[in-house]
């Protein structure tokens, strides 16, 4: 039973040292392993990156320029 739960101990210690270095070496890399990515939620997941939120079509940015938000003064 001791026995066990040190050899358990070790393991677990062992593996997250190992998990740390890969965290390391993949830090500036283009893509990460599927394991250490954020697990978060499918939606999350899917959702688009703030980035690609942003971006504004070329076509919607004339629009906004053409007609932009009318400003009115009330009094």
């Amino acid at each position: 039973h001791d026995i066990r739960k040190s050899i358990a101990r070790v393991l677990t210690v062992i593996n997250a040292s190992q998990r740390t270095e890969l965290r390391k070496y993949y830090k500036g890399k283009k893509y990460l392993p599927l394991d250490l990515r954020p697990k978060r939620t499918r939606a999350i997941r899917r959702r688009l990156t703030k980035h690609e939120n942003t971006i504004i079509s070329e076509k919607q940015k004339k629009r906004q320029m053409h007609f932009p938000q009318r400003k009115y003064a009330v009094k």
